[in-house]
Order: C-alpha cells, then sequence, then structure tokens
C-alpha cells in the first residue's frame, strides 16, 4: 500500500506541473499576413538564402574589380656566396669573389585590354548569379510560406474539431441526464446509458487526441517563426471570410508564366549557360596587355668582375599572350559547353510543361474543393435534422437507442467533415498561389 502511495506522489507532482505549464502559455491571435511577416523577419530558411543574396552581390563586385589593372611589388635581400670560373673545357678554374649583399625590388603594373570577351562574360556570370541567388531566395520564401499556411489550417481544423467533439460531448452529457431521469421514472434502462456512457468516453478519447495535436502544431509553428516558449497561436477567425478569388484557369496559367519562380530560374539558366559558352570561347583567343615596370636590382652579376652596384631600369610596353594549347584543349571544353546549353533549354520546356500539369491538376483540385463544400454543407443540414427527428422519436419510445447513436454518430461525422471542407477550399486556394509563386 505504501509503494502505491509513493506512485501517486511523484505522478500528482507531474500533472500539477504541467497544469501550471499550460497556465503560463501566452495566447497570440495570429493571422495569415502577420505570420509571413514574422516568417520573413524571423525564419532560420529565409536568413539562409538572404545570406546567399549578400555573397553574390560580393561576387558581382569582384567580378567587375576584374577590369582593375594588376599591381604588384616584391623586395628581397638575399647572400650571394662567391663564385667559380672555369675555361670552356671545365679547366683552368679560379675562385671569384663576390659582394656578399643581394637586394632586388620589383614594381610590375598590367592592364588588360582583351581578353577575348573572358571578362565581360565573368561579369555577365555573375550578374546572372546575383539573380539566381535573389530567385533562390524568392523560393524558399514561397515554400517557408506554404510550409507555415498548412500549419496554419491544420491548427485552425484542428482546433475547430476541438469544438465540434466539445459540443457533441455536451449533447452527449445531456442526454445522459435526461436517460437517468428517465431512468428513474422506469422508462430508461442501465444499459442504454451504459451505452452513451460509453459514447462519451470515446468522445473523450477522441478530443484529448486532437488537442495533443493541437500543441504538436503550436509547436512547429512557433518554432518556425522563433516565438516566445510557450506561446499559444490561435488562428484568425476571421479566415473563412476571406475572399477567395476563383480566377480561370488560364489566368493562373498566365500568373504562373510570370511569375512562377523555377520558371524563371530555368530561363536564367539557359542564358548563364550561354555566357559560359562564350567564356570557354574566349580561350581560343589572344590576351593582349599594357603592362609596366621598375626595377632596382645589386649587384650586377652579369659583369665578371661583379659590380657592386645597384642598377635601376624601367619600361612600359604591350603584351600579347596567346595559348597554343587550347586550340587541341578547348574544342572539348566548348562543346561540352553548348551541350549544357542544351540541357538547360531542355530543362527549361520541361519546366513549362510540369508547371503547366500542375496549375491544371490543382485548379481541378480546387473546383473539387467547392464541390465538396456544398455536399458537406448539405450533409450537415440533414443530420442536424436526422438528429433531431430521431431524438424526438426517441422521447417518445418510437425509436431504438442505436438508431439514436447512429444519428448521433452521423451528426458529429457531418460537423467535423464540413469544417475541414471550409478549410480545404482555403487550403486549395492557398496551394494555387503557391504553384503560381504569388504568396
Amino acid at each position: 500500500m505504501s509503494k502505491k502511495r509513493w506512485l501517486i506522489v511523484p505522478l500528482c507532482v507531474v500533472l500539477c506541473s504541467q497544469g501550471l505549464s499550460a497556465q503560463t502559455l501566452s495566447r497570440k491571435v495570429l493571422g495569415i499576413n502577420e505570420m509571413f511577416r514574422l516568417a520573413d523577419e524571423n525564419s532560420q530558411s529565409i536568413q539562409t538564402y538572404k545570406t546567399g543574396k549578400e555573397a553574390a552581390d560580393e561576387a558581382l563586385k569582384a567580378a567587375r574589380a576584374q577590369r582593375l589593372p594588376d599591381i604588384g611589388a616584391s623586395l628581397s635581400f638575399s647572400y650571394l656566396g662567391d663564385g667559380y670560373l672555369w675555361n670552356r673545357d671545365f679547366k683552368n678554374g679560379q675562385n671569384i669573389s663576390m659582394p656578399h649583399f643581394g637586394n632586388n625590388f620589383a614594381l610590375e603594373a598590367q592592364q588588360v585590354i582583351y581578353a577575348g570577351g573572358a571578362i565581360n562574360s565573368s561579369i555577365s556570370l555573375a550578374e546572372l548569379g546575383q539573380q539566381m541567388a535573389a530567385l533562390d531566395w524568392q523560393k524558399n520564401r514561397q515554400e517557408i510560406r506554404f510550409l507555415l499556411t498548412g500549419y496554419y489550417l491544420d491548427l485552425y481544423k484542428l482546433n475547430n474539431q476541438v469544438q465540434v467533439l466539445q459540443k457533441n460531448l455536451d449533447l452527449t452529457e445531456q442526454v445522459i441526464r435526461n436517460m437517468e431521469a428517465r431512468r428513474t421514472q422506469g422508462t430508461a434502462l442501465k444499459n442504454d446509458i451504459t451505452r452513451y456512457e460509453l459514447q462519451k468516453e470515446t468522445l473523450k478519447l477522441q478530443l484529448a487526441k486532437v488537442q495533443d495535436a493541437c500543441r504538436i502544431m503550436n509547436h512547429q509553428l512557433v518554432t518556425t517563426l522563433h516565438l516566445p516558449a510557450g506561446t499559444e497561436i490561435i488562428p484568425d477567425s476571421s479566415l473563412l471570410d476571406e475572399e477567395v478569388k476563383a480566377l480561370a484557369e488560364n489566368d493562373w496559367q498566365l500568373l504562373a508564366i510570370q511569375s512562377n519562380v523555377s520558371l524563371q530560374q530555368a530561363r536564367l539558366a539557359v542564358k548563364m549557360n550561354g555566357q559560359k559558352v562564350k567564356l570557354e570561347r574566349s580561350e581560343l583567343l589572344p590576351k593582349i596587355a599594357l603592362v609596366a615596370a621598375e626595377h632596382l636590382d645589386g649587384p650586377i652579376t652579369i659583369e665578371v668582375p661583379v659590380l657592386d652596384n645597384n642598377f635601376n631600369y624601367w619600361y612600359v610596353g604591350i603584351g600579347i599572350k596567346y595559348n597554343l594549347s587550347s586550340l587541341f584543349k578547348n574544342n572539348r571544353k566548348v562543346r561540352q559547353a553548348k551541350l549544357n546549353m542544351r540541357k538547360a533549354q531542355e530543362e527549361y520546356s520541361l519546366a513549362q510543361e510540369q508547371i503547366e500539369n500542375g496549375v491544371q491538376a490543382n485548379y481541378v483540385n480546387f473546383l473539387t474543393s467547392f464541390t465538396d463544400l456544398r455536399t458537406q454543407e448539405k450533409s450537415v443540414e440533414l443530420a442536424d435534422q436526422n438528429y433531431s427527428v430521431t431524438s424526438n422519436r426517441y422521447k417518445n419510445d418510437l425509436a431504438l437507442l442505436t438508431d439514436m447513436l447512429d444519428a448521433s454518430n452521423m451528426k458529429l461525422s457531418a460537423d467535423l467533415n464540413l469544417v475541414n471542407a471550409r478549410i480545404n477550399v482555403i487550403y486549395s486556394y492557398y496551394k494555387m498561389k503557391y504553384i503560381t509563386h504569388t504568396l
């Protein structure tokens, strides 16, 4: 007996602590637009892609810096050992004393004036990379918004299910009270009450499961939005009053062509591969640059005996460089770049096809959600009528208990399905906006 008491005490402590923690939750009514704003500010994923945009901006600056001259300076000091001198037949060698301290200073500058278009292609490629990074950020932003929309609508659906289950639980308790009153009058059996008690416990279990699902979904939203721990999100009740724009399919298709980020990225990939073809072709062309240099060397070792002096000289001129090996090496790279460009064009056509199919399929589902909503509204109306008639018949001993239970279950199912149907219309609408990337 003492062991049972020791088990009960910790259990009570745990349950009490859970009750206290539940009371500390701060409730926050959150609309979808406000949720999107918080995601833009706090989402770690969006911030990561934002950093990628900044990196692409710096890459563009680095590419443009290739137009600037290359300037280098070098300074060295050295110790020179004595030299040794022979005849041409390596005979009659003699030691040559040399100044042991050596120094070298060089200042060199080079300005590329023609690189076969390589610099311009690199800059264009960096500009396209900057646009691609911006599209990556925008695409991730759309994905996060749609993910949060799914969480949000699921939470809304679960909260409504809680209300429906609670309403049916209250109704069941009312029926039990009425039956207990009838039992005292001798017009109801204990077994009838037991069956409703069983239904009551089943509803309680369903309610507990839905409430647990609410907590899980709420935690996912709070974590993604980086809200304070313990925040309880309450979906805006005006959501179902939001106007759903029933655009024609052609209008959605046009929106997708204009706004879908994946399509824009595929189009941009074609341009990027075009620049890569130009970049590879530039390797087949000569490089021309203006050059200038200033040198200060000592000692002068080209004289024998060595002159212990510093020698300064400078020059300016034009340099031409051509990589002869590119004639037999770069043709393969150019061909590869062309094939990659053709592949990008094919992927763009494929993306157009996939997006067109996606819009069409989701548009059909969008229309189906309206049909489902009208069907569920009619089902609720019929279920309410059936429950009212069956309840009256049961009170007058004209219906069996099983009929009453069936009517109650039908009403519960119809109420839940109506809530889900309303949310599904909103979800289908936002999915259309996600497919077209207009969230």
